[in-house]
């Protein structure tokens, strides 16, 4: 692959076959990101499970100390009293029939759909939409809940959602260039407890085996596992 000499200059800061401290690394992230937009800094993890096995799906929800600096659009499916709480707690959009046809349509201007059980027989219809896209609700995400109250704040103060692709990785935000090295690291810290807790108790063998921060047009850059996994213990 071809690239570009802004990208080969910010590559030659970074040791090759070196792993950096969690710190350290985000340091490095910060000074390699050169675009003119602020760039969302990426979280990629590698984990010892085989996706393929229902068992190993590694699959769950974190609430970021300091969210992602993202803008989240919220859709919540419900009808009755709910309608009234998400409006309140601050989704920017709510409804039930209206949205669901909608999005039959092609309309996918939103970023988290939460809904309640009462219609989810309904929200099934999307399946096929939503679903490769990442944005089926789900209780184990929390994103079917009576409670859409408190679904749609913590959504909007930074809860991620995460699940592992088909290479065994997790792929996450934590937060923006712009943010401070110590605002990113209590971040990636809050995401990597997260994904220790999810442990599927069928993996066998290291279960995190490499761990790797980016900006959105930089480069790669290794963090040192051993002593990651070391502090949050």
């Amino acid at each position: 692959m071809k690239r570009s000499k802004r990208y080969q200059a910010v590559r030659e800061k970074i040791e090759r076959g070196r792993e950096y401290p969690l710190g350290e690394a985000l340091r490095l992230v910060k000074e390699t990101a050169t675009a003119k937009f602020d760039e969302t800094v990426e979280m990629h993890v590698r984990l010892g499970v085989d996706p393929r096995h229902a068992e190993q799906q590694v699959r769950g929800t974190v609430s970021l100390p300091h969210g992602t600096g993202k803008p989240v659009r919220v859709l919540v499916l419900t009808k009755g009293p709910q309608e009234k709480e998400a409006r309140e707690a601050g989704a920017d959009y709510v409804g039930f029939e209206e949205y669901i046809d909608k999005i039959q349509e092609g309309w996918l201007d939103f970023d988290v759909v939460i809904a309640t059980p009462d219609v989810m027989p309904q929200v099934g219809k999307l399946g096929r939409i939503l679903g490769p896209r990442g944005l089926m609700p789900n209780p184990k995400s929390g994103t079917v809940t009576m409670n859409v109250k408190d679904a749609v704040r913590e959504v909007k103060a930074g809860r991620i959602e995460f699940r592992v692709d088909r290479y065994g990785i997790l792929h996450v935000p934590i937060g923006k260039v712009s943010f401070d090295v110590e605002k990113l690291t209590d971040n990636a810290k809050a995401f990597m407890e997260a994904v220790l807790r999810l442990r599927p108790p069928t993996a066998k063998g290291q279960y995190v085996r490499s761990v790797t921060v980016s900006s959105t047009m930089g480069p790669g850059i290794r963090v040192d596992r051993n002593q990651l996994l070391t502090e949050l213990r």
